[in-house]
């Protein structure tokens, strides 16, 4: 069990916890959410001990290990990947080290016999002869083979090196597992696999995520950051996220309530205040108002922007043709002859682990790379709007967002572009700052106004989740399925994928998958499971 008492910690003037105590229990998983800037991986780290909090203490059961997935991807270069996972055990490997150093002196002498023994006693009782095994299992879980097991982990790509430090953090049978996105970089076979390993773990998570469809899988309670304070709930994020919608209801209808008797009351007061015979009355009816006022209730500090994509005219029956398209990117093939119909209503998510054919395919659908051969060729009625994975390049300047946004509009009226950005929650002076210094999350939402001001009736959206919080995610989610346009998408956000899109197509190792199914019935079909096995022959499977 570990107990976070009377936490608090500031930097400057911004209090992120104040006088926080919870308690996790074992054979629970937490998930820790809250608004960006919250201190979701703040939190993490104090329970880790790498942050100490300006007051208050982490209590951890006596002889409980705490096991954390570590974010440096450089740390561990100079070791093998089975001798990286194995660290997650500190004493298990340091055992094993000192032990097999000892067995490889040329002088070994009678003294070293003794600590040899004394080793080998503890590296059993650890279960030291079944670590290799549990490591390998872990790792070919998580999609690193046997191949890979003892090359350094500096010849690995980050996305393995994420797998193979998540490995690291589950084992060894921890007690503790403090988890900091653990879906990053992970394809859905890994997260599947992830999932069910964190539902059959006996002891404590506590992990902190943006993945809705993964908290949902894996949570039986949510931790929920405001205000300085965490409030426990009993649930998924899912029912939290519900309960919390009803709470919200509840309590607007109730601060309604206050405010309708606030204003009766003073309207009593400033009626009869001057009338000796009601002076009295009136004296009681401001004490009441000055009661309310204390006890009014405090709004939650989220804020969820509003997205809604208005086509500005209905598609006709052509929308896309695409016929033997084919490009190479840094010398390797990314398409070949890829023939393809978009029709009205298609909400298509390109999935599979090749992420540069499905880039570099909504860059040519955009216009803004060209194609080796083939072609593609648009409706007379589809007006598109993109939303590139990198947006960099569209804020490389000094302009305010509200001058930024205006660009992109012939409607001269500043008050019809501040609406968009209020929606998307820049409002006041937040509008007036400058795009060169915003963070990945307010580029996004500036990307979304913008598409948002197009109104167009097709969209092509590369990521469009990535560095979005959980209630903004929720927003755009929410958008998509309400959208009478066509969508061409890439996420890997598999609720968001599963919830918007009524078409999967794949891109393999020897052609696409397309098929005209969600994308969780997509995985479940037997027919859909022979091909992509046809397809892969022993290759990645699929990543969305």
């Amino acid at each position: 069990m570990i107990t976070a008492s009377s936490i608090t910690l500031a930097y400057g003037e911004r209090v992120l916890f104040k006088d926080v105590n919870i308690k996790f229990t074992p054979g629970n998983c937490y998930g820790i959410i809250g608004a960006n800037g919250a201190g979701k991986s703040t939190f993490l780290k104090i329970l880790s001990g790498e942050i100490a909090p300006d007051a208050g203490e982490v209590i951890v059961s006596a002889g409980q290990r705490i096991a954390v997935l570590q974010q440096d991807q450089y740390q561990f270069d100079d070791y093998s990947v089975l001798h990286t996972v194995i660290m997650g055990h500190r004493r298990l490997y340091d055992v094993m080290i000192e032990k097999d150093t000892l067995y490889t002196k040329e002088d070994f002498t009678e003294e070293d016999g003794i600590r040899a023994s004394e080793l080998e006693g503890e590296f059993a009782e650890m279960g030291g002869w079944e670590a290799e095994s549990e490591a390998g299992r872990l790792l070919s879980g998580l999609g690193i083979g046997d191949e890979h097991h003892d090359r350094l982990m500096g010849e690995l790509d980050g996305g393995q090196k994420v797998r193979v430090l998540l490995a690291q953090a589950l084992f060894g049978d921890p007690d503790i597992v403090l988890l900091d996105e653990p879906t990053n970089n992970l394809d859905l076979e890994s997260v599947a696999w992830l999932e069910e390993f964190l539902y059959q773990f006996k002891n404590t998570v506590i992990v902190v995520s943006h993945d809705r469809h993964f908290l949902d899988k894996v949570c039986t309670h949510i931790a929920d950051i405001d205000f300085g304070k965490i409030t426990l709930f009993v649930g998924n994020y899912d029912f939290w996220y519900h309960s919390s919608q009803l709470m919200r209801k509840q309590l607007r209808d109730e601060k309604k309530r206050r405010e309708d008797k606030i204003a009766e009351l003073r309207a009593f007061i400033q009626r009869f205040s001057a009338n000796a015979a009601k002076s009295k009355q009136a004296t009681s009816r401001q004490k009441l108002i000055e009661k309310l006022s204390i006890d009014d209730i405090k709004p939650s500090s989220r804020r969820s922007p509003y997205v809604s994509f208005d086509p500005e005219r209905e598609l006709g029956r052509k929308v896309l043709q695409i016929e033997r398209l084919s490009r190479s990117v840094e010398e390797q093939d990314v398409l070949r002859d890829l023939t393809l119909t978009v029709n009205p209503g298609d909400k298509i998510a390109f999935v599979g682990p090749y992420h540069h054919a499905k880039t570099a395919l909504f860059e040519i659908l955009a216009g803004e790379l060209t194609a080796e051969s083939g072609g593609c060729e648009w409706g007379t009625t589809v007006s598109w709007g993109y939303f590139p994975q990198d947006n960099s390049r569209y804020f490389d300047s000094d302009l305010s967002i509200i001058e930024w946004l205006r660009q992109y509009t012939d409607v001269e009226e500043e008050t019809y572009v501040r609406g968009f950005l209020g929606r998307m929650l820049f409002s006041g002076d937040e509008s007036l700052k400058p795009v060169g210094v915003l963070s990945g999350g307010e580029k996004v939402r500036c990307m979304l106004a913008k598409l948002m001001l197009a109104r167009p009736n097709a969209l092509i959206l590369d990521e469009p989740t990535n560095h979005l919080d959980l209630e903004a995610i929720t927003a755009l989610n929410d958008a998509l399925i309400a959208f009478r346009g066509t969508i061409l998408f890439t996420s890997h956000d598999h609720k968001f994928v599963d919830t918007v899109a009524n078409r999967i197509i794949e891109f393999t190792p020897s052609g696409v998958i397309d098929r005209m199914m969600r994308l969780d019935d997509y995985l479940a079909s037997e027919e859909v499971r022979a091909l992509r096995d046809r397809h892969y022959h022993g290759h990645q499977l699929l990543e969305i």
